[in-house]
């Protein structure tokens, strides 16, 4: 299982630093779910449980803001108070982070549809953040993407490898 915590320059555990995606945050608190939802409801909501004990460190970036903006009443009330329940830092998106995501869309890496995941992955990078975690399996989180976006980020000058992991990947549960 990948080890999240970076040990600082004293020699101490600190907590990772990883970038949330509103789909799985939303769904994590849903209540009918089909068996696999099940599951990875329960690794997640394991996770939100590490989240408290500040195990890891979250942020979200802007993406996450505008999806809650375009909800309806009910999902954005209950999506705020979930935002203020963990309270993760907010990660505002700039012009370096936009450079970027286009970046990513114009190496095909991301297609076009796909902009918000490829804010989402930039996000990540100009802020250093160590993971990204979804469990958007084809357009994030898999191994083929994670190359190809650090291949660029490395390109572009960011040196800090970035992680696209699922929260199975964090959780205490055997992969």
């Amino acid at each position: 299982m990948l080890q999240l915590f970076q040990i600082n320059h004293c020699g101490l555990s600190m907590p990772s630093a990883l970038l949330l995606r509103l789909r799985w945050i939303v769904w994590a608190h849903r209540k009918a779910l089909t068996d696999i939802r099940i599951e990875r409801r329960e690794i997640t909501l394991r996770f939100f449980d590490k989240v408290k004990q500040d195990e890891y460190e979250i942020f979200i970036s802007d993406v996450v803001i505008e999806e809650i903006g375009r909800a309806d009443h009910n999902k954005k009330r209950s999506l705020l108070n979930i935002i203020a329940e963990y309270s993760p830092t907010r990660l505002v998106i700039d012009e370096e982070v936009a450079e970027l995501a286009q970046n990513y869309i114009s190496e095909g890496v991301f297609p076009v549809s796909k902009i918000e995941d490829a804010i989402h992955a930039a996000v990540a990078t100009v802020f250093e953040v160590d993971a990204l975690i979804s469990w958007n399996l084809k357009h994030l989180a898999n191994l083929k993407k994670m190359e190809l976006i650090n291949a660029i980020n490395m390109k572009t000058g960011y040196f800090k490898r970035l992680e696209l992991i699922t929260p199975m990947e964090v959780s205490d549960e055997e992969v």
